[in-house]
């Protein structure tokens, strides 16, 4: 069975304090409609993450999935990239 289109997007870890839930702050930039300057907007998502593997600093894609929790309906797929101390 296939499952549907689901949305995705790729943000970096900003908070991992809690227990299997990450914070990752997603960042996009787009041209004012009227000035036409660039403009960058981010929004924070609380995301699932099974295993806390996720550390803050660390590029990550996530997935739009059923809502986990009050606030959470995004899972972490995959770590993309590690931040190197």
């Amino acid at each position: 069975m296939e499952r549907n289109y689901r949305k995705t997007r790729v943000g970096l870890v900003v908070g991992d304090k809690m227990d299997k839930t990450v914070v990752v702050r997603v960042d996009r930039q787009f041209k004012h409609p009227m000035y036409g300057k660039a403009v960058r907007r981010s929004k924070k998502y609380k995301v699932h993450d099974e295993n806390n593997e996720c550390k803050v600093g660390h590029l990550v894609r996530i997935v739009e999935t059923r809502p986990l929790s009050k606030d959470k309906c995004w899972r972490v797929i995959e770590v993309l990239s590690t931040k190197e101390e």
